[in-house]
């Protein structure tokens, strides 16, 4: 028998439990345990403890825990969307008092170490008594809403982006719900930090900023020991994994481990955007190593100092991760690929696609939000996706996963074969248009879009030649859109579509102020990154940004809340149609293809229940019955950050 008193909550708390306790510490109503409990006058007792019979009763029994057998089976504890309601937050009102339980009631100097129950200067006076703080905070007692004003304030004093990343980190770890809260509500000025475009500097710098671990890092040297690394994990009940392997991030290339940035971020934007628990999201970095020689040779650099390994080796080692997640934590945690090089990620998403819950943002995410910005488009130019033509710089990932989704749904729209609606969509790779001819020599996923016509070299030339109304940049390439491009998309279209979808900033196809400057203000214009708004002849053009962030908070929703086990291309279209629905005739009155990030978690819950819709629709739902109203639904099971009272 244990005894588990406040003071072991610093050994025992959900972010640093030993491997024994975390391992153990399972509340069983065969296995008689210890916990703390008050003492007569409502306080968290240091010394004394009772069994787990009358604790689940006395304790526990206002929290909504698990409650299991010994051997882990029988959870009878779960919320609305199929999150289990650890903390007991979700079966209490918001103004219901809970209590912050960390295996023991979480007090005095360990509370404020507890990111997850933090609350700072905002712990009342009561609540500063009953868990031993007080003396431990200065005397003053703030509200949620003032630490959020006091935050944006430090935070805006930082002129350098990296350090208001850094900055954010650090809330993220301290005081978890401050975070969000701050996030969610200035999420057009904070999407920036926390993502695209700085997280791509943070993760060159990873090394050098690195200060706590925030996820999993599985490497070679931890073949065989998989599922092991997958428990050491505090928390059990996981739904949403990202994990990367950093060989491809955003358009800067291999950086190896320091790619944790992107599954950090990633998740982060989940809770923050979708309203999905950050306690059930997981962060993963698979090291297999780098072929960045700027990152071998810095001291600083965190992961493998060895060369990238590729062929049976890596496939063995993904393997055993897929099979790992799948046996610990079952058929419905959602798995995003994300920012895998091109010919591992078609591999993967095509390998597991059958046998897994997994999805692929950088395919499929940028796909669905191109096409959500391309179907709001055409109420400025008018027509159907099939009486345009499409041309794409890049035919890597992005490029092709896009190019796939516009023909499936101009096959939908047209009843026509897909085989044939494919041939309104060219790809330019780094040897010139995509034809027939080159048929032999290119690589499978590139296959589909070899059309018949001469070969051209020079993309001008391919603008010229193709006469494309709709261009799209996904090539990783910066300054690739040049003014001759842009004046060639203009003499041919009266309201040119020019999307310049990479990442970051830097590598833009082009910027906001050179597509509407060269198109005469004629342009209809989105990056993948925020620019400003720009003023051309007494006008001011506010561009659209196709985010992913738009689309996977709301599609992993959707999955979650619904039970899904597979993704189908479906769904896809789905949340592209929900997200087009969400821009107004104001909107598009001022230039705009998608709506304002203001709106972003009404426009999640959306995406969630049109997704949730499809998957009950295909027979790929498990969470039954089917809720009424699927908007409400999603909306009733998004995560709010504000804080909870504690007794």
């Amino acid at each position: 028998m244990m005894s588990l008193n406040a003071s072991s909550v610093v050994k025992s708390s959900m972010y640093g439990s030993s491997r024994t306790q975390s391992q153990s510490l399972k509340l069983s109503v065969r296995r008689p345990m210890v916990v703390a409990m008050a003492n007569s006058n409502g306080r968290p007792d240091r010394n004394a403890s009772v069994s787990v019979d009358s604790a689940v009763k006395d304790v526990i029994a206002p929290v909504a825990v698990e409650v299991a057998d010994s051997d882990g089976k029988n959870p009878s504890a779960v919320v609305g969307g199929g999150v289990e309601d650890v903390y007991g937050e979700d079966t209490a009102t918001e103004d219901h008092s809970i209590t912050p339980w960390s295996v023991s009631v979480a007090s005095g100097y360990s509370l404020l170490r507890d990111p997850h129950h933090n609350k700072g200067l905002a712990f009342t006076e009561k609540e500063r008594d009953a868990h031993y703080l007080r003396g431990l905070l200065p005397p003053v007692v703030v509200n949620h809403d003032l630490q959020v004003k006091k935050m944006m304030h430090n935070i805006r004093q930082y002129e350098v982006p990296l350090q208001r990343y850094q900055a954010m980190m650090d809330l993220q770890e301290k005081n978890e719900r401050l975070f969000y809260k701050l996030l969610i509500e200035n999420v057009e000025e904070l999407l920036p930090i926390v993502y695209t475009p700085t997280v791509g500097e943070a993760c060159q710098k990873y090394g050098t900023i690195f200060k706590n671990p925030q996820g999993l890092y599985i490497s070679l040297k931890d073949k065989g020991k998989v599922l092991e690394i997958l428990k050491n994990w505090p928390q059990k009940k996981i739904q949403v994994i990202v994990v990367t392997d950093g060989e491809r991030i955003l358009g800067l290339g291999d950086l190896g481990c320091q790619g944790m940035g992107i599954p950090v971020g990633k998740l982060s934007l989940y809770t923050a955007l979708g309203g999905i628990r950050p306690s059930v999201c997981l962060p993963i970095t698979i090291d297999v190593g780098t072929n960045n020689e700027k990152m071998l040779n810095d001291e600083f650099y965190i992961g493998l100092r060895q060369r990238r390994a590729s062929g049976k080796e890596y496939a063995e080692l993904m393997s055993e991760f897929m099979s790992a997640v799948k046996q610990n934590y079952g058929e419905k945690v959602l798995i995003q690929f994300e920012d895998f090089a091109n010919h591992n990620a078609f591999d993967l998403l095509e390998k597991y696609r059958t046998t897994h819950l997994v999805f692929n943002d950088d395919i499929q995410g940028t796909a669905s939000v191109v096409l959500a910005g391309l179907i709001s488009a055409l109420k400025l130019v008018g027509g159907s996706l099939a009486d345009h033509k499409f041309l794409f710089l890049g035919a890597g990932e992005a490029g092709t996963g896009i190019a796939e989704l516009i023909a499936l749904e101009i096959s939908k729209q047209t009843n026509t074969p897909i085989e044939e609606t494919r041939k309104k969509i060219w790809l330019v790779d780094s040897k010139g248009l995509i034809v027939s001819s080159r048929l032999d020599s290119l690589q499978h996923f590139k296959k589909p879009w070899a059309h018949d016509h001469e070969p051209v070299d020079k993309f001008l030339d391919v603008v010229k030649s193709i006469k494309p109304t709709v261009l799209i940049g996904s090539s990783g390439a910066g300054q690739t859109f040049t003014k001759e491009i842009v004046e060639a998309m203009s003499s041919l279209n009266e309201k040119p579509i020019i999307l310049a979808l990479s990442n970051p900033t830097s590598q833009s196809e082009c910027t906001a102020e050179q597509a509407y400057t060269w198109s005469e203000g004629r342009a209809i214009f989105a990056s993948g990154s925020p620019f400003a708004s720009v003023e051309y002849n007494g006008k001011v053009y506010v561009s659209g940004q196709s985010n992913n962030a738009y689309i996977f908070p709301g599609f992993g929703l959707g999955l979650i809340i619904s039970g899904a086990i597979r993704v189908h291309d479906d769904m896809l279209l789905a949340a592209s149609e929900a997200l087009a629905e969400q821009v107004t005739q104001e909107h598009i009155d001022n230039g705009l293809i998608y709506p304002p990030f203001t709106n972003i978690r009404k426009i999640s819950a959306h995406i969630a229940a049109r997704v949730a819709s499809k998957a009950y629709e295909l027979g790929l739902a498990t969470r039954l019955p089917q809720p009424e109203n699927l908007v409400s639904y999603a909306e009733s099971c998004m995560y709010s950050p504000k804080y909870r009272s504690y007794r």
